[in-house]
């Protein structure tokens, strides 16, 4: 639970930065091989969604600004957005709408490009959520089990907000542990060669699924809410995403 790997003074290495790097590296990798077992070209696999994680990095602070406005009240807020690492939702909506305007460019094909890059995003949010644990952020609320967490460096509180010296649920952790699994299903399912969709589809469901059951143990105020604060936003596009997955499967299964 320690935001910093290195610091230098002038410059810190952030934990949360390098976890997530090298979950990209690891997914961008795999979804390579994966795309050569269905004949799809590796190499514009990796190439495409290299740029799908920048969108998708770009989404998640968009999205984080929109439910946070503090961060684009104030130079310092602004300096904060930077480091912070952003809102999973958003950058998932333009990691998808990278997928959608840059398939045409790589001449590749929508739903089997989706397929193969669904498990990588599993795979690299699980890294992100690592990240999250030992940078503070995406907290719990308190928590009176024998595995809660208290958090007790105040960089966590300076970008955060992190309550320290309290003992919390580690959701960090939970989701950490869910995606992980989620990315061992996915990957299983592919290797099974399910219709055309089936993966993005399933991943719709049970990451939505997931996400919305994890949300109630989340402590972190600022997550902004819909439906005069009966759901959370991250609850909203977890419906919206077990929805359109549940779509999707059914519209697969009768293409087959």
């Amino acid at each position: 639970m320690h935001p910093t790997l290195v610091d230098l003074g002038f410059y810190r290495l952030p934990m949360y930065g390098v976890l997530l790097f090298a979950g990209i590296v690891l997914a961008i990798v795999l979804a390579s091989r994966r795309a050569k077992l269905v004949g799809l070209p590796g190499e514009r696999i990796a190439d495409l969604a290299a740029w799908v994680v920048l969108w998708g990095l770009a989404g998640a602070k968009l999205l984080l600004a929109v439910t946070e406005p503090s961060y684009i009240t104030s130079l310092d807020g602004l300096w904060s957005l930077l480091r912070a690492g952003g809102v999973f939702y958003g950058g998932l909506i333009g990691a998808l709408i990278a997928i959608v305007v840059l398939l045409r460019r790589y001449g590749l094909p929508l739903l089997p490009t989706a397929d193969v890059l669904a498990p990588s995003v599993a795979l690299g949010h699980f890294f992100g959520r690592l990240g999250c644990f030992a940078a503070g952020c995406c907290y719990g609320r308190a928590c009176d089990r024998p595995w809660a967490v208290t958090f007790t460096d105040p960089l966590a509180r300076e970008v955060s907000g992190t309550p320290l010296g309290a003992p919390l649920h580690p959701t960090q952790l939970y989701e950490a542990a869910f995606n992980l699994a989620n990315w061992g299903f996915l990957a299983w399912l592919f290797r099974r060669r399910p219709p055309t969709g089936t993966v993005l589809a399933t991943y719709f469901v049970t990451y939505g699924v997931g996400r919305f059951f994890l949300e109630t143990f989340r402590g972190d105020p600022d997550r902004g809410f819909v439906l005069g604060g009966a759901l959370s936003t991250s609850q909203a596009i977890a419906v919206a995403m077990v929805v359109l997955g549940i779509g999707l499967l059914i519209w697969t299964r009768r293409k087959k």
